[in-house]
Formats: C-alpha cells, structure tokens, sequence
C-alpha cells in the first residue's frame, strides 16, 4: 500500500511516501564473458575437438588450437580455416559452457558479427545439459540464432527450439531477414527471452519469433542448458563450400552475457552486499543534480539504475565493466517531477537500493 502526502510551502513541492513496497521487474546480469582478456577464460569455455560429422555431416574439424579460436581487441574470433588437418579439408572452433555455466530461464544475448560465405554455417546455441544421460533431441535445444552462408542468405538468421515428440524429432522456428546489407558488414545483437510461459527470438531487440513451452510434451525447456558458440562449414543443410567461398572466415563475438527477471527491492535502506558499497547519494533531497558514489571490491559488470516510486525504470547510468575503485557518477533530475525516487547498484552478485528526494 502507498500513501503519498503533498505539502505546499510557496512554490516548493515535497512529495514523501510511506510504506512503500514494491518491486522493479527487470533484467539482472548473472553471468557475463566480454572477452576483454588476453586468452579465452577456460573457467567459462571448453573447446570440443573433432571432425566426425557432428549429425549433420558437416566437413570441418574442430581444434583447441589457437589459429581457430583466439581472443583479439576485446572479441572473440571463431576463424575458419581451409587446410588439410586430420582427414578434413577446414579448420574451425567450437566452444561451449557445459558443466561450467548453466542456466535455466531468463535472457540469453550476444553481440556477434557474422561470416559468410557459401557452406559457412555459424551459430549461437544451447543444449539441454542431460545430453549425456538422454540425448538429442530430447535434452532440448534452443538455436538462439543460425547463419547458412550462400546466396540470398546472407541477410538472413534462424532462431529455432528442437524437441523430442515421443521419440520423434520435433522443431519450431522462424527467420529474420535485414532490410539492408549482410550480417557480416557489422555487429548485430543476438537474444531470446525465456521464461516458463515462453521462448522469444529477436535480432537488435527486434522479435520475430515465439514459442509457448507450457505444455507437457516441451518439458525439455524447463531444465539447464549450456551455451555453444561455433562455425561449421558443409553439412546437410547449408551444402558445401564452392569456388565463390572466401576463406578465411571469421565470426566476431563482442560479448556474451545472461540476465534474469530478478524481482529488485526498492523498500528501505538495504544492508551493505559483501564485495561492494552503494553511498548515500549527495545532495539530499537535491534540485535537480545530485552525486552518487560506489564502491567495487573487484572487476565486475556493474550496472547502475534509477527507478521511480511505482518502480518504474527512469534511466539507466552505468552498464559496463568496471575495475575495482571508487566512482562517482552524476544524475540529472531537472526533466522529473517531485518524488521519491530509488537507485540500484547491480553486479554478478549482488543488488543493492538506496532512496533520494527530487524537491523542486
């Protein structure tokens, strides 16, 4: 319940609420690789070796080495190769988080710039983490976005779930097409949202594609799954290479990273997190600028929001990665009526709310 009182003192407004309870529904960054450092962080990523096919009679190997998947300017490069490497014609990278980060629910998104090419097959995927005890397709996978290079496809991505329908493979997807140019001339922004109800596809927040998970025969969707992240080149579905096909080729991943609807808390002043410190802001109440200051202990995605007393998201300030330190960071007020307002500070970890007055 919320009782709001207004007091007029000549041209001043002070709006003050009282027993406010409410929650802002909104995404919290759990887990996070930017690919900032100088090698791929294998505490996320195990790379899969192999050239047998992978169901699809595809025609590359799959190697850890270096030449296939590296780190370079704060991406990382999946790189295709053609050369003759144990009894295969190309090179290639696939890495996945299996056994190392799962996720059930929520908002998986990368920021990826395409290769193309005829045969060149990259993709942005989950499996079911049970693949090992059930198998495919009853562990579930969920295509978060697939590139078949050739032409009149190099504008265009998949977005598709696959299943098991009593011992049959069963799937359901769409594609989104560019209005202009070809996903490899830049980065694109890759997404689903996943909840219990659903499964949403979108291309730069664009939606395009929807499933309804709720019933019994899609009970794969409500499981763990890890995240894939490779290019194939041949296979079934995209066909071969032929002598238009430009090698090598590259895909470019900015970021990964993997949020939740986690309900944040705007009552009262929280109890400091362990690993950082949300300050009072300064001054307060203020009109119309005030200061806020934080503490981080350690390197982290640190995202920091303002929300109104309906917890209603105003205006996000801060959502990078930060180094450990001290910021101090300046919220302008002037475009806001009156009231009471709420700030969060957001890492991997941990969430923390603290109250301000807008007088004006």
């Amino acid at each position: 319940m919320k009782y709001i009182y207004e007091i007029k003192f000549a041209s001043i407004l002070v709006i003050i609420v009282f027993n406010f309870n409410g929650f802002a529904q909104n995404w919290q960054l759990v887990w996070s690789d930017e690919f900032d450092s100088t090698s791929i962080n294998t505490l996320n990523w195990t790379r899969e070796t192999g050239g047998n096919g992978w169901g699809n009679n595809e025609l590359e190997y799959y190697t850890n080495r270096d030449t296939n998947a590296f780190i370079e300017n704060g991406h990382l490069v999946i790189q295709v190769l053609k050369e003759n490497y144990s009894n295969r014609n190309y090179t290639s990278a696939r890495l996945k988080t299996q056994s190392k980060k799962l996720f059930k629910y929520g908002k998986i998104e990368a920021n990826i710039k395409l290769p193309y090419g005829q045969g060149i097959w990259p993709a942005f995927w989950t499996l079911g983490q049970n693949i090992s005890s059930v198998g495919w397709p009853k562990c579930g996978e969920i295509d978060i976005m697939e590139k078949i290079g050739g032409a009149g496809e190099e504008n265009k991505v998949y977005g598709t779930a696959h299943w098991d329908n009593n011992g049959q493979h069963a799937q359901y997807g769409n594609s989104y097409s560019l209005s202009s140019g070809i996903f490899a001339d830049d980065f694109h922004k890759f997404t689903i949202t996943w909840s219990e109800q659903y499964i949403k596809w979108y291309v730069d927040d664009h939606l395009y594609n929807t499933i309804d998970i709720t019933p019994s025969g899609l009970s794969e969707f409500h499981n763990d799954f890890f995240i894939l992240l490779n290019v194939a080149v041949g296979g079934n579905w995209p066909g071969s290479p032929d002598a238009s096909t430009v090698f090598p080729q590259r895909m470019e991943v900015d970021y990964v990273r993997v949020y939740q609807d986690v309900p944040v808390s705007v009552e009262g002043e929280n109890s400091k997190p362990e690993g950082f410190n949300l300050k009072q802001n300064y001054p307060n109440p203020f009109n119309p600028v005030t200061n806020i200051r934080y503490t981080i202990d350690e390197r982290d995605f640190v995202s920091v929001k303002i929300y109104d007393s309906l917890s209603k998201k105003i205006e996000t300030l801060v959502e990078k990665v930060q180094q450990p330190g001290e910021y101090n960071i300046q919220f302008d007020g002037k475009e806001l009526p009156s009231g009471i307002y709420f700030y969060t500070l957001n890492t991997s970890s941990s969430i923390e709310t603290k109250k301000m007055v807008l007088i004006k």
